[in-house]
């Protein structure tokens, strides 16, 4: 196939998320929260899919009509912010003036924060929490934590999003790239089944949702904190 049409499929591709971000609305409209999750974490597969393709076959070069930064910025905030604000605010779990501020400070922070051009930094990581809510307000459907440590949840990975911080990109973080991967890995096959049992998953699949979050959360901070040293060393 000619590459032209290999780089436009991959655009396409990006594209598709647009519409399981309808698909997850809908469910969430209807306040089912299990076939909503299911939804976003398709479209997280595919965010995590696109990437890699677009890069192997160069849409820029190959198919320059069509913005696959910006088709991919749209999709992800209605995949990584919108909805899941929705979710969080609709499903009771903050209640009141906490619901309020949550839906206000996560969509008005990550809207700013997803056309800041120092989002990244020099090794393709993330400066400062990248405002991946799907993936929060899913571990907390999962988890139930009390209203307080979700309010606190929300307010502290929202300041995070502007403090210089680092947070690992899972498939381009060239440091401990297999580690990222494989926790990314096993944090969509934990947060999958979780959405498919209707958060019924049991201590086994919740710890593992708990540990592989805190590590994508953690593992950028504790490699600015032990720097590599190998670059350094003169052979």
């Amino acid at each position: 196939m000619d590459i032209r049409y290999k780089a436009l499929a991959v655009h396409l591709l990006t594209a598709s998320g647009a519409v399981l971000s309808m698909f997850a609305m809908l469910a969430a409209v209807e306040e089912n929260w299990s076939l909503m999750f299911s939804w976003l974490v398709v479209a997280l597969i595919v965010d995590g899919i696109d990437g890699p393709l677009a890069r192997r076959y160069d849409t820029v070069t190959n198919s320059p009509l069509y913005d696959g930064v910006l088709m991919d910025l749209i999709v992800d905030y209605l995949t990584y912010v919108f909805i899941p604000a929705y979710a969080l605010f609709k499903s009771g779990m903050l209640d009141g003036w906490t619901g309020w501020l949550a839906i206000i400070v996560i969509c008005y922070g990550s809207v700013i924060y997803f056309s800041d051009t120092r989002m990244k930094t020099k090794d393709k990581s993330f400066s400062g929490f990248p405002a991946c809510w799907n993936m929060v307000v899913l571990v907390l459907f999962a988890t139930t934590p009390p209203t307080w440590v979700v309010l606190i949840i929300v307010v502290g990975l929202t300041i995070g999003m502007f403090l210089n911080l680092k947070f690992i990109h899972p498939t381009r973080t060239k440091r401990w790239h297999w580690l990222n991967l494989s926790m990314a890995v096993a944090w969509l096959v934990f947060a999958a089944w979780s959405a498919v049992v209707d958060f019924h998953e049991g201590p086994f699949v919740e710890w593992g949702l708990i540990v592989s979050s805190l590590y994508l959360c953690l593992a950028g901070i504790a490699q600015e904190l032990f720097p590599d040293r190998s670059s350094d060393r003169i052979a």
